[in-house]
């Protein structure tokens, strides 16, 4: 929606969700290889719609053209389009599980990416019988409990409507039922498309954004600036 009102010629790339489940390094090398396939020739620069997401860009080099993205902490940030907002909210309440139309529609990883996953790599994409057959029982009631710390580690779903984009009303139902049904409180936030319109229609502002020159790479900073270029 943000790119069909640039002003700017611009061809987008769509990367699974599922990278989010992988380590962060297999992250990094596939977000790596996506930017190293791109045939610069044709354009200005590479914009990423990611945040840090668990260090997934952290070492992220960029090829003969800039490449461009927001100072955020993950997705999110981009769906408040404010990173103090999402920062606030999230120390605020910061057992918080964050659903949006796209990450609703994309949910679930699939073949070769589901494999890769820490969920699948540590058993948590099968049922109990399955781990017993595959684990034995004192394993599989193990790798259980960790998938109930996982559920633990939360105890709300918040669903962040951007603008009316996608099919809010029952996006917002299914996150009020999976808040139901794992036993957590239900909250909706009115999200702002500005930092994503922003990305795509630039200039960008370097309090906001990281412009990273052909060549170097990505880097965590531990402060406010969340991103910036290595040294």
């Amino acid at each position: 929606a943000a790119c069909a009102v640039s002003p700017n010629q611009i061809d987008i790339s769509f990367l699974p969700k599922g990278l989010h489940d992988m380590p962060s390094f297999e992250m990094r090398s596939r977000v790596q290889a996506a930017i190293d396939e791109v045939d610069t020739s044709g354009y200005q620069a590479i914009l990423l719609g990611y945040g840090l997401c668990n260090n997934g860009l952290h070492g992220i080099r960029a090829p003969d053209i800039p490449l461009v993205l927001p100072r955020a902490h993950d997705c999110i940030t981009l769906f408040f389009g404010c990173k103090k907002r999402y920062l606030d909210y999230f120390n605020a309440n910061p057992g918080t599980y964050f659903l949006t139309s796209g990450w609703i529609e994309r949910g679930g990883a699939t073949g070769e990416i589901n494999q890769s996953s820490m969920q699948d790599q540590i058993g948590l994409n099968e049922n109990y019988e399955e781990l017993v057959e595959k684990y034995g029982e004192d394993n599989a009631k193990f790798l259980m409990e960790t998938e109930q710390q996982w559920h633990a580690n939360y105890d709300r779903a918040a669903y962040v409507d951007v603008d009316g984009i996608g099919a809010a009303a029952a996006d917002v139902e299914f996150t009020r039922q999976c808040a139901r049904w794992l036993g957590w409180q239900f909250d909706q936030q009115c999200g702002d498309p500005r930092l994503i319109r922003q990305l795509v229609l630039g200039p960008w502002d370097p309090e906001e954004f990281v412009i990273v020159p052909p060549g170097q790479t990505i880097r965590l900073t531990g402060d406010d600036r969340v991103i910036d270029v290595a040294d």
